[in-house]
């Protein structure tokens, strides 16, 4: 199978290949631009690997496995841990996401990502879209009927009611993390496209203890802060690295979700 035709992506003076590229698409195809996605979990991969050669963690012809990886961020970063009183103010600033068996009445109208059109195209249908109806909620069923990428669109974007976990995480938080009702004032962005969504009712359900989910908040603001402090480590990385055919620009690609 041929390549993808690719611009020169190299850091200090290492070419990355353009068939390592080609099978990191593979990985990426739930990602608005696969490719873009692809070049920048290598880069980030790159920058990683060579300062685990410098450490002499690895050695200079070494891919970079997981485990090396792991060496490599626990002798260069410190990460603190989260207090019980981080966790009580996280409980407390987030009542929604500690419930159990809250229920959501939503419709939504989608524009999905195709290979068919550019994605700044659709976001711009999309955004025209929902200005519109902001301006005129009445019209949202028809426009659903009309416009919505979903087999929903035949019952006016109706999605029925919603349990957590009956969607996707991205459009989850998006209905379950809010206490908004109506139209929602921004599109929602999820792997399948950009999605309009009203809000028709919400009942709540219990609200969890928090010795329940004291040790779940303490994972996710450990992991949260882990996840900003390799953010800033690679970041610093590329900063003294020299990039060529790329722009590594917010470190927030796919190895470090």
């Amino acid at each position: 199978m041929s390549t993808i035709e690719h611009s020169t992506l190299r850091v200090n003076g290492i070419d990355i290949d353009p068939v390592a590229i080609d099978a990191e698409l593979e990985h990426q195809t739930d990602t608005p631009d696969p490719l873009e996605a692809a070049r920048q979990a290598l880069l980030i991969r790159e920058l990683l690997r060579q300062r685990a050669v410098e450490l002499k963690l690895i050695s200079d012809n070494d891919s970079l496995d997981d485990a090396s990886l792991d060496q490599l961020l626990e002798k260069e970063l410190s990460v603190p841990t989260a207090t019980r009183a981080d966790c009580e103010r996280y409980y407390e600033s987030h009542p929604a996401r500690f419930r159990r068996n809250d229920i959501v009445f939503a419709s939504h109208i989608l524009f999905a990502i195709t290979e068919h059109a550019p994605l700044a195209l659709i976001r711009q249908k999309a955004e025209a879209t929902l200005h519109a109806i902001l301006a005129a909620p009445e019209t949202f069923e028809h426009t659903a009927r009309e416009v919505s990428n979903c087999p929903s669109s035949g019952v006016g974007g109706s999605l029925g009611q919603l349990l957590r976990g009956d969607s996707v995480p991205e459009f989850e938080r998006a209905v379950f993390d809010t206490q908004d009702t109506g139209v929602l004032s921004r599109l929602v962005n999820t792997r399948f496209g950009f999605h309009i969504v009203r809000i028709e009712r919400r009942v709540d359900g219990e609200r969890l203890a928090f010795d329940q989910v004291e040790a779940d908040i303490a994972r996710f603001l450990g992991e949260r802060v882990r996840h900003k402090a390799i953010q800033q480590y690679v970041t610093v990385l590329a900063s003294r690295a020299r990039i060529e055919g790329a722009q590594l620009g917010e470190a927030n690609g796919p190895l470090l979700q």
